[in-house]
Order: structure tokens, then C-alpha cells, then sequence
């Protein structure tokens, strides 16, 4: 599991360093992500970078306490700006939300016309 945690960091050293030499105006980790996405489509899901993806899913909240401390530190800096960071917060949460509809209605399953077996 140690060599699929190091698959993982490598990833994401790749999209920081393919982001840096391009000067793309992407996230690092993006696109360390598209990077394990493309690797995975060529070579399948190893069972142990599962188990590792599920232990660290089951673990998500402790990476959120970073961000918690953060938002504590600057709650006067919160406090004056709630308005352009509360709608920063809905446009992107909108946004976010429209394009995953649209990607699912792009690549989701077709309906086939006279296909009967949902009408069950």
C-alpha cells in the first residue's frame, strides 16, 4: 500500500511540475489527477490503490481540519467579506453543479428509442 501512496504523491509532483514547465493555469494536483485518471484507464484499478483510495476516504475529515483552522485564524477577515465569499461560494456551487449535469447528459447512458426494459 506504501507504493500506491507513493503512486499517489508522484501523480501529484507531476501535475505541479507539468504546471510549473507550461505555465498552465491549472491546479497542480488537477492535474496530477487527470494524470492517475489517464493511467488508470490504461491500466486498470489495482485492488490495493482501491483499499488505499477507500482508507483515505474513510479518514476525509481529518483532512479538513486545516481548513477549519484557517477559516478560525481569519474570522475578522471572514466577517468583513461574508458577501463576495458567500457568493463566490453559491456561483461555484451553481456552476459546479451545471456542468456535471451537462457532462452526465454528454456521457451518461442513452435513452434507445423502443427499449422497453424501464417501463417494468
Amino acid at each position: 500500500m506504501l507504493g500506491y501512496l507513493t503512486l499517489l504523491l508522484a501523480c501529484q509532483l507531476a501535475g505541479e511540475l507539468l504546471v510549473a514547465a507550461l505555465h498552465l493555469p491549472v491546479p497542480g494536483p488537477v492535474c496530477g489527477m487527470a494524470l492517475l485518471f489517464a493511467g488508470l484507464l490504461v491500466f486498470g484499478l489495482p485492488e490495493d490503490l482501491a483499499k488505499l483510495g477507500e482508507a483515505l476516504l474513510s479518514n476525509l475529515s481529518l483532512l479538513f481540519v486545516p481548513a477549519g483552522v484557517g477559516i478560525m485564524l481569519h474570522a475578522q477577515l471572514m466577517s468583513r467579506e461574508w458577501l463576495p465569499i458567500t457568493a463566490s461560494i453559491v456561483i461555484s456551487t451553481l456552476a459546479t453543479v451545471v456542468v456535471t449535469a451537462l457532462l452526465m447528459k454528454l456521457i451518461g447512458p442513452r435513452d434507445v428509442p423502443g427499449d422497453d426494459s424501464e417501463e417494468r
